[in-house]
């Protein structure tokens, strides 16, 4: 019996670690165009510093982050945010606006604490207060992010507020995106309460800081994945070129001309890599991933000297489309998080690139870092930096705009009809670390019921 993973990131390496665990008969191969396991995570170490490409953490609130460092033994290198530095901002006309204490999600819950804030005009700030006033509307079609905040709380505080922290998450357009794939809790609470600021003034627990790193760096999650895979014959450098029928299973042909014959597939890939290796088996579910848009960033990180930089207070900034331009936000890394970068120095990341936007990761290595320099300079820092470090993720992070659980459920529903085959990855029902694992198992599993109901 054999089971083919396409893809090593992070959702691909957890349906294999749980292959071994619900398939031990079977072999399970795992294949990776990269040179290197983990998608998205990568870490690079260099003259102290710890330099992440793309994510930086992941949230507690969501079991399985958490849950798989602890199976893994990693509970002791799970780090919080560094206390001393609390706080974040938004940036509006060239100043930095703190964000207002109390934030539930992406909702200021203290209405005293925004009340002091700078962020909304009286009108916007009362608004926003009346919030509680706004009769709920009955379930309909789906609506989006900015569609719901606005109709909720006025337009000025979805652009001033929150459309800034949702575009932190999915560097998307809050006017496209789906609320019921992305906050429906915020729906939820609507139609439970009222009001959803009266659905957030219920205690919530804050036993776990809201985000954890890892201390040595996030690889260091995908090292002990792959060091816990016992059985899995893991391929880098091979890229998937399709996938087949072969009754009773399937065929997956490589881009070198090897064809790998599999009881069961998984398919960890982007929307639009699945799209293609399906094309040939099942018209339908192709097409349904083709649908599924893709936003392109560049994250640039520089590091400098301290004595270059004036001091920082907080984790950073977030930009709000209204404000134009192609920067999303920036961290400050060494802020936020220990042992990023050598007590003389600091580690910023600047993230650009909006989807509808143009693609920044045409742009040339000179360009991107003169925008990312151009960014900081009304913070003071106009210093040559030590080093810079450019990650382009062209097309690398999904759009779930209005209907896109209606596109899932026609994906869930094609793939009844092929057992043994299964999708994951951040395509589908969540975008982050926790979410891709919690895919990349579900997939195992289901590959697993469908090995065994067919006594292979």
């Amino acid at each position: 019996m054999r089971v083919v993973v396409v893809g090593g990131g992070i959702a691909g390496l957890s349906a294999a670690r749980c292959l071994e665990s619900l398939a031990p008969d079977a072999e399970v191969v795992l294949v990776e165009r990269d040179d290197v396991l983990g998608g998205k995570i990568r870490t690079e170490r260099v003259h102290g510093f710890v330099v992440e490409a793309a994510p930086d953490s992941f949230l507690t609130r969501k079991e399985r982050g958490v849950g798989l460092c602890d199976e893994l033994g990693l509970t002791e290198e799970l780090v919080a945010r560094r206390p001393e530095h609390h706080g974040s901002f938004v940036r509006h006309r060239d100043h930095l606006h703190p964000l207002p204490e109390g934030l539930t999600g992406m909702i200021p819950t203290s209405l005293e604490a925004l009340e002091q804030s700078e962020l909304l005009s009286a009108e916007g700030k009362a608004r926003f207060a009346a919030e509680p006033d706004v009769r709920p509307e009955s379930a309909g079609a789906d609506e989006s992010v900015g569609s719901f905040v606005s109709r909720r709380f006025g337009r000025e505080a979805y652009e001033a507020l929150v459309e800034p922290l949702m575009t932190g998450i999915y560097g998307g357009d809050g006017d496209q995106l789906s609320l019921r794939a992305t906050f429906p809790q915020l729906r939820a609470l609507e139609l439970e309460h009222g009001s959803v600021l009266r659905g957030l003034s219920a205690p919530v627990s804050t036993e776990r800081p809201p985000f954890v790193s890892l201390r040595g760096g996030m690889d260091v999650l995908v090292e002990a994945i792959a060091a816990d895979l016992g059985r899995t014959d893991v391929r880098v450098g091979r890229a998937a070129a399709l996938v087949s029928r072969r009754e009773p299973g399937f065929e997956v042909a490589l881009a070198d001309g090897e064809t790998i014959v599999a009881d069961g597939v998984v398919l960890a890939t982007p929307a639009f890599v699945t799209a293609e290796l399906l094309a040939s088996l099942d018209r339908e579910l192709a097409d349904a991933h083709a649908e599924i848009p893709y936003a392109s960033s560049v994250v640039v990180t520089l590091a400098f000297s301290r004595a270059d930089v004036v001091p920082l207070d907080g984790y950073g900034y977030v930009v709000p489309r209204a404000e134009g331009g192609d920067v999303l936000a920036c961290t400050w890394s060494s802020q936020k998080w220990e042992h990023r970068a050598p007590e003389d120095a600091v580690l910023l990341r600047v993230y650009a690139g909006r989807y509808g936007g143009r693609d920044v990761t045409t742009d040339s290595d000179e360009q991107v870092v003169a925008r990312a320099r151009d960014e900081l300079g009304f913070l003071g820092v106009n210093a040559e930096p030590i080093f810079a470090r450019i990650n382009r993720w062209p097309r690398g992070m999904p759009q779930y705009v209005l209907g896109h659980l209606d596109r899932v459920e026609r994906i869930e529903t094609a793939l009844l009809s092929l057992p043994g085959l299964a999708v994951a990855g951040a395509a589908y029902r969540g975008v982050g670390i926790p979410d891709c694992i919690a895919s990349g198992e579900a997939a195992a599993e289901s590959v697993a019921r469908a090995l065994a109901g067919a006594g292979v």
